[in-house]
């Protein structure tokens, strides 16, 4: 079992909520998604283990299990080219859950027009794997669902 952990705060909204159909419709994987506070917030790791891809709008940790959680901040982010992003952590980096990852402004996303809403995803998981998904507020280090 291994619980992911929200990597910002906000309201958990799952997936279908997303404005974005791979997302929405689960094409990358199971999970929830968050739409953020609108402040300037530090993403964390929500899981322990390395870096595999990081860039300034998404990054991937997997954990030594080999299971592989996506953290995407915001939708059609990849078109700022990483204006607005901070990158905390490198690729190839271990990191414990919790840990800061990048930098970043929900209400900075919002204002060019983007969704902040950001997908928290198990990647190459299948559909019932992911269980006891958060409702409602979330607190970034807080249990957002559990992958058995």
């Amino acid at each position: 079992m291994t619980t992911v952990l929200a990597p910002v705060a906000g309201a958990a909204i799952g997936l279908a909520a997303v404005p974005d159909p791979v997302f929405a419709q689960a094409m990358v994987g199971p999970g929830t998604a968050i739409d953020p506070l609108r402040e300037p917030v530090e993403a964390l790791a929500p899981i322990d283990g390395t870096i595999v891809k990081l860039h300034p709008h998404a990054y991937v940790v997997v954990g030594d299990d080999g299971r592989g959680v996506l953290v995407h901040l915001g939708i059609d982010t990849v078109q700022l080219k990483g204006e607005g992003f901070r990158l905390l952590a490198a690729e190839g980096d271990r990191v414990g859950a919790g840990q800061p990852v990048v930098a970043w402004d929900p209400a900075a996303v919002e204002a060019g027009g983007r969704s902040p809403v950001c997908p928290v995803v198990a990647l190459d998981a299948v559909a019932d794997s992911v269980g006891g998904v958060a409702e409602g507020s979330v607190s970034a280090g807080d249990p957002l669902f559990e992958w058995s």
